[in-house]
């Protein structure tokens, strides 16, 4: 199947997109042609793909016959309307943003974590949300070996989140402010540059942030376990790439740090960064483009018996976004999974 595979990037002129069409040259997906689509004012334009250029399709709705799979980048309004579409063609569909993550028909995968729940897909896989996936890689192997029964994560979280209108107004309020000018706010509410925004995403009735209870509710689905308790505060900082963490857990069963440290050093997708005496840890200035979640500052919470502290970091582009998704589509073709079997339950 896969040699003749049809594979569209849909969003492909965007910063997550321009990622995803890098991520699948650079693994050599195995597909027969790789198409891009955007919006109307982006059609006709150009977009890489390794040494040679695709141009890019407008996105309608009878674009999906003869694609078999399609990877979403393109916002959650669009994702929506189009996605069912793109399944009723017999379109597999690995959507990135938020509109399908907590739909009952739609599995929610890291494949470190739960790729065994692909084999359930009706037309639609979510990709989570970025802060999630790189937390989860890290905390699967732990939940598997002490069960975690409650997560408290602090995230600091890089603008190209936002997309390339948070990288362009950090890069502009540093230049203002250089430059003596008072810097404008469009993007944020308030300046990003030399400040920490403690709000990502909308405030709910609960006064929590959609981003939060993002973490809370993904965690749980992704886990298939609802007794695993998550509270969550989401900061953005004025760094462009690489979202880092402070995460604490409980356990039911004791697990030292150095056993933490054994066990995620031998997990997929984690890579162990942790000398404090050499001070050594994860920072996100250098883990720019890299593939793995880093995890570091392991250690033991002394103020309760079962309970470990850890830093995570990640590139939310890369690992956040594009990697994840094209992890999922890998995936899906190892297990042969590139099909639709009901082409109407999103119509």
């Amino acid at each position: 199947m896969s040699q003749n595979l049809t594979v569209a990037v849909v969003g492909a002129t965007g910063a997550v997109g321009r990622e995803m069409l890098k991520t699948l040259h650079a693994r050599q997906f195995p597909a027969a042609s790789i198409r891009a689509f955007a919006s109307a004012r982006s059609a006709g334009s150009k977009v890489a793909y390794g040494d040679t250029e695709l141009t890019v399709e407008e996105l309608k709705e009878d674009i999906f016959d003869g694609i078999h799979l399609a990877i979403f980048s393109a916002g959650g309004a669009t994702s929506s309307k189009f996605a069912p579409y793109a399944a009723h063609a017999g379109c597999v569909v690995v959507d990135n943003s938020a509109a399908w993550r907590m739909d009952d028909r739609c599995p929610l995968v890291v494949p470190e974590v739960n790729a065994h729940a692909l084999e359930k897909h009706q037309g639609i896989i979510a990709n989570p949300n970025c802060s999630t996936i790189q937390m989860l890689v890290v905390l699967k192997p732990l939940h598997d070996v002490a069960g975690i029964r409650r997560v408290i994560v602090s995230t600091y979280q890089a603008v190209s989140g936002t997309g390339q209108k948070g990288i362009e107004e950090l890069e502009r309020q540093v230049r203002d402010l250089f430059n003596g000018r008072d810097p404008e706010n469009k993007t944020y509410p308030y300046r990003i540059a030399f400040n920490v925004l403690p709000h990502i995403d909308v405030f709910l009735e609960n006064d929590y942030t959609k981003e939060e209870m993002k973490m809370v509710n993904e965690t749980v689905k992704i886990l298939e376990d609802p007794s695993v308790r998550v509270t969550a505060t989401c900061a953005r900082v004025p760094v462009f790439f690489c979202h880092a963490e402070s995460v604490n857990i409980e356990t039911e069963k004791k697990i030292s740090a150095k056993e933490a440290r054994i066990l995620l050093s031998q997990a997929p997708g984690v890579k162990v960064i942790d000398n404090p005496r050499e001070l050594l840890y994860p920072m996100p200035a250098y883990c720019i483009g890299d593939d793995p979640t880093y995890v570091g500052r392991i250690r033991e919470d002394e103020t309760i018996d079962n309970g470990l502290n850890m830093w995570i970091v990640a590139d939310n582009v890369r690992k956040g976004a594009a990697l994840n998704a094209v992890q999922i589509a890998e995936e899906l073709i190892r297990r042969d999974l590139v099909r639709v079997t009901d082409k109407s339950v999103f119509m």
